[in-house]
């Protein structure tokens, strides 16, 4: 489950969400460091792992466990600070040269999208469909393989099918009508 803030988790944590991606934007560093603090509570008290997106520096000092860069945060990141942090890193990936980059920095899981259309942002890349996601997993073995980018919890089963280990959640849950009650589909699945 990916949320954009920390009132998503107050409602869905309840539900049963165990791994949530905290992607914030434009926040003022106060803000920002307030939002990881309240998401990184709020998840150890659900016993629930979060995710940090890109704050790299903010999970590291406000000692999170996880952290998520795309393949632009890895030109600035301190890969090494991570490192000793003991903080544990997933990268995205759409191509060949990036599933590359990624390898060469010994992720705990790669993530590859968009795996459908998606409408949550813009992207360059064509959807990479269930072929893909075969191909990744076969590339990457042992490591966790998650799957992103237009899923629902229809198109789920199908997507395991083609070797994803995980599916990463966005719209599915946070556009739907009733999203406790989508989680609860999602869960069901597992």
């Amino acid at each position: 489950m990916i949320v954009d803030g920390a009132d998503w988790l107050e409602r869905l944590l309840p539900a049963g969400v165990k791994l949530a991606q905290l992607r914030v934007k434009d926040l003022p560093p106060e803000a920002l460091k307030r939002e990881i603090m309240r998401s990184r509570d709020l998840c150890a008290r659900a016993g629930a792992t979060l995710i940090v997106n890109d704050h790299w520096r903010e999970a590291i000092d406000l000692d999170c466990d996880f952290v998520h860069l795309g393949q632009e945060d890895l030109e600035t990141a301190d890969l090494a600070a991570i490192r000793r942090a003991h903080l544990r890193l997933g990268v995205s990936t759409h191509s060949h040269e990036e599933l590359e980059r990624a390898l060469s920095v010994a992720p705990d899981y790669v993530a590859l999208g968009p795996v459908f259309p998606t409408t949550l942002k813009k992207m360059p890349w064509a959807p990479q469909g269930h072929a893909r996601v075969t191909e990744w997993k076969k590339r990457i073995g042992a490591i966790p393989l998650v799957a992103i980018g237009g899923l629902t919890v229809e198109r789920a089963p199908e997507v395991y099918a083609a070797g994803a280990d995980s599916i990463a959640v966005v719209s599915d849950v946070l556009s739907h009508a009733r999203p406790e009650s989508r989680v609860a589909e999602w869960l069901a699945l597992s």
